[in-house]
């Protein structure tokens, strides 16, 4: 079955304080969104890669795969004016009517190979593949008048990405008019009547949004070469 993964990358990463979006920014030698787009080549050196940057971004990516020679093949669309907006346009640059999707957060370089190849499998077997990973903490929730109230944490999962979809559903899901519930790709399948499927993620797949996180990804890359 056709494979493909949408990269979403469209934020300013105003919470970096760098002078470039997070996306670009440098661990392990070369830049956040090439670690990225290594590790979906790796499970799959056929898979249909998709990149989606804003689009006054594209001639400074175009200059970044010159200067660290990134050569694994991928296709740039221009995002939107939101995550939502920014899905859909990659969604649409797909002339396939079948097929398996991947839906992954561009700063999130750290996903495991054998994530990625989960959320294939489970998706080809029931529709979709959401990377979720178990609560540590306690939590409690809080009410409008200042209470808060203890909730069990085993009925509660972190959501990640990927989260992946049969192309045809997930293209469905995403012909709806956007909506303040959709929190991510998950929400929008769901609003279809469709049950989503979970799979177990990787507790190393962060979402790169702060210097603490770039950090702990320079760990996490010397860790992995044994440095």
């Amino acid at each position: 079955m056709n494979k493909a993964a949408i990269l979403v990358a469209g934020g300013k990463g105003t919470r970096m304080g760098a002078p470039i979006s997070k996306q670009y920014l440098p661990i392990g030698g070369k830049p956040v969104l090439m670690h990225t787009l290594s590790v979906f080549q790796e499970v799959d050196p056929q898979i249909k890669l998709i990149l989606v940057l804003p689009k006054e971004d594209f001639a400074y990516w175009n200059q970044l795969c010159q200067e660290y020679d990134f050569q694994i093949p991928h296709e740039l669309v221009a995002g939107g004016n939101s995550r939502f907006q920014s899905v859909r346009n990659g969604l649409d640059s797909m002339d396939w009517k079948d097929g398996l999707v991947a839906i992954h957060d561009g700063v999130r370089p750290f996903v495991s190979t054998e994530v990625i190849e989960n959320s294939f499998l489970e998706a080809e077997r029931s529709g979709s593949g959401i990377a979720v990973i178990a609560l540590k903490d306690s939590i409690r929730k809080l009410s409008d008048d200042g209470k808060s109230f203890y909730q069990e944490r085993q009925y509660f999962r972190l959501v990640q990405t990927p989260q992946t979809f049969q192309l045809a559903k997930i293209k469905k899901a995403f012909e709806v008019t956007e909506m303040q519930q959709f929190t991510d790709d998950a929400t929008v399948y769901e609003h279809q009547g469709w049950q989503v499927s979970l799979i177990a993620g990787n507790p190393e797949n962060i979402k790169i949004t702060t210097p603490e996180d770039l950090e702990y990804g320079e760990f996490l890359l010397a860790k992995k070469s044994g440095r």
